[in-house]
């Protein structure tokens, strides 16, 4: 399902703060696999999931998804297929928007976005997703989403990368910025997602 070949990524290329933060990765995984990726800090996995995502370039490698050469497709070609979160809970939802707006901007991933194109069904649908995060944001579908704790956006950033089933989910230590109670619960909902799908 996911293939890497030789996947490189140099920051600063052919400057004093020249740094090799990927060096010739290879890496398979099949269809339904979970892998957990364990390093220390610095030790490149964040920007593994940024190459993946396309955040950044590589310098060579490729990046095969579902037997498709993505390594030189934009970053929002690769969202329509692949989930993201992130480990800072304010990143992966517009602060700006509202929770239903968000909700729809992730439902119409990869198709032309319009908020007119919201219907009574779609807000009933989210209202419903809502509802198994148990953060009674079903009744916030008006609420901006930056008034929200870290704990709710990242919950919703969460239901938002796979509201429409990804590909592949990328979750770059999504609980780390979060409380003990808040984090125990979003790790929760990441198993019965990754169960469910």
């Amino acid at each position: 399902m996911l293939e890497l070949n030789n996947l490189s990524v140099i920051f600063n290329e052919g400057t004093v703060n020249e740094k090799l933060a990927l060096d010739n990765i290879n890496l398979t995984l099949d269809p339904g696999d979970f892998v957990t990726i364990i390093g220390s800090n610095g030790a490149g996995k964040s920007t593994l999931f940024q190459a993946i995502s396309g955040a950044v370039d590589t310098k060579s490698g490729s990046i095969i998804l579902n037997g498709k050469d993505i390594t030189f497709e934009p970053e929002y070609r690769r969202s329509r297929v692949i989930g993201r979160l992130f480990q800072d809970p304010l990143k992966g939802t517009a602060p700006n928007m509202t929770i239903e707006e968000n909700l729809h901007l992730s439902n119409q991933r990869g198709k032309h976005f319009s908020l007119n194109l919201m219907s009574h069904r779609h807000r009933e649908n989210f209202k419903e997703a809502l509802k198994e995060l148990d953060l009674g944001l079903e009744k916030r579908l008006d609420t901006k989403v930056g008034l929200l704790s870290g704990g709710q956006r990242q919950a919703l950033t969460l239901l938002m990368a796979t509201l429409v089933t990804p590909d592949l989910l990328l979750l770059d230590e999504h609980t780390a910025a979060l409380d003990p109670k808040t984090a125990h619960k979003v790790l929760e909902l990441s198993k019965k997602i990754v169960e469910d799908h």
